[in-house]
């Protein structure tokens, strides 16, 4: 079993009484630490002569891990645990998002104007001329997150009210780092035809439209259709928001080992949605060899399973994941826990980077390659190197949305990750420091000012 580190993954909130004696609350400090408990905050809630109450937070590395902890605290002599709450579930209580009102109606005037009769002109206006709709309305800004529930994080098909808190999230996050509104779309079908059919007559609502958590190879269709035949962007983050970041990344890598895109064998582990929408950015960024895995091994000509997407990135070599990495420069997982080893690691060429972007557990911990790697990034927040989508899909769609795309173009993803990559000073650039932080405010701006040239650029930009 893979030992993680504790993480607010798994918050714990525990309210505890104890009696006022010196040295008290150091065994509780005491029992967390034993049980490998991450202490946080401890705030005094009750204090007299006799007892004290207090609140202490606690990360844990899973639920069993949590449940210890408590076992931990819970065994103290004259300890008593009040309460436990998990603080991941209260956050998500009732939900994460609100719709709020922009404007405030304080009289019969305000409301005459913003609903009827004042309305009715702004409707009349949008019926003579379509295109005022994205100057009186919320279409301007407004993007729907939009899910099946059949691909939901790395939980499979939960879906769609089982993937309604992720979209959430993901509402949450367009507003917070790029000013989006986003509203979540969680459709109880996982059929493709009516999917597409469902996202074209919701569309007049909205700028945008961002897939989310839908399974391979559905997703390629669903985003090749919907981007044919609506005249708004279509953007499938778990492809191309994990593409650019990933390439932002690789970008930055290879000049610290001082090797070319062009020059270096790649190896992609994973050929569902984000795999071959890497393996398509690099390739279009200029990498030459690309060899694609999946659960079988190699993407090869000899194989006669291969869908269309995995045909277009078949080679001649052939056999497992452990022999494709032999030789390699670059290894970037988005696949499964624990399915590369140390060994197959050090068979990789000199000066080996590898991105183990599986969540939460990676293909490889890396704790257990430091020694061998010159550079090490994750999909998690705990170590070095995150890559997290968050630094590209809320400056996409910004930019995206300002000029009043008609699409997003490989031009556009390809422009996004140099602007992320570029934030990077060379003189802080180091093996721990490859891609800017989520917090970096510089980012969401820098995105959507690439994708917005990007798209003058390509001629799907309109104002």
């Amino acid at each position: 079993m893979t030992n993680l580190n504790p993480t607010a993954s798994y918050s714990l909130a525990l309210t505890i009484e104890l009696p006022n004696i010196s040295g008290t609350l150091a065994n509780v400090t005491q029992a967390i630490a034993g049980a490998q408990g991450s202490l946080g905050e401890i705030s005094l809630i009750e204090h007299n002569l006799k007892i004290t109450q207090r609140e202490i937070t606690i990360e844990a590395s899973s639920e069993e891990h949590a449940e210890t902890i408590v076992s931990a605290v819970r065994e103290i002599p004259n300890v008593k645990i009040l309460k436990v709450s998990d603080r991941t579930f209260e956050l998500h209580r009732k939900g994460k998002i609100t719709v709020q009102s922009r404007l405030p109606l304080h009289s019969q005037g305000d409301l005459a104007m913003a609903y009827t009769p004042g309305v009715g002109r702004i409707c009349k206006a949008i019926a003579r001329d379509p295109a005022e709709v994205y100057n009186l309305t919320i279409k301007h800004n407004t993007v729907a997150v939009v899910t099946d529930g059949s691909a939901v994080l790395g939980l499979g098909n939960l879906g769609p009210e089982a993937a309604l808190p992720v979209m959430e999230g993901k509402a949450m996050l367009f507003k917070e780092f790029a000013g989006v509104d986003a509203f979540p779309i969680c459709l109880a079908t996982q059929d493709t035809e009516e999917i597409i059919e469902t996202v074209k007559r919701i569309a007049p609502v909205f700028g945008g439209i961002n897939l989310e958590d839908i399974a391979a190879p559905r997703c390629f269709e669903i985003e090749k259709r919907l981007r044919q035949e609506l005249d708004i962007p279509v953007f499938h983050d778990d492809q191309h928001g994990t593409a650019i970041v990933t390439l932002a990344a690789l970008f930055n890598a290879l000049k610290l080992v001082q090797k070319p895109l062009e020059g270096v064998r790649i190896v992609i582990n994973g050929a569902g949605a984000a795999g071959v929408a890497i393996a398509a950015l690099l390739r279009n960024a200029g990498a030459t060899t690309i060899w694609l895995c999946d659960s079988k091994g190699l993407i090869s000509h000899s194989r006669t399973d291969l869908n269309p997407q995995k045909q277009a990135y078949a080679v001649s070599a052939s056999g497992t994941l452990a022999d494709a990495m032999q030789g390699a420069d670059v290894f970037l997982g988005v696949s499964a826990p624990g399915v590369v080893t140390p060994e197959m690691v050090r068979s990789m060429n000199r000066d080996p980077i590898v991105f183990a972007m599986a969540n939460p557990i990676p293909e490889i911990q890396p704790e257990l390659v430091m020694k061998d790697v010159a550079v090490m990034a994750t999909g998690r927040s705990d170590y070095p190197n995150q890559i997290n989508n968050v630094l590209a899909f809320p400056g996409v769609f910004r930019g995206a949305l300002d000029c009043h795309a008609k699409n997003i173009t490989e031009h556009m993803y390809l422009e996004a990750a140099k602007a992320i990559a570029s934030l990077v000073n060379p003189s802080q650039l180091n093996a721990e420091h490859i891609i800017p932080s989520v917090f970096d405010e510089r980012v969401s701006h820098a995105v959507a000012s690439a994708v917005e040239l990007a798209a003058r650029e390509d001629g799907v930009a309109v104002q």
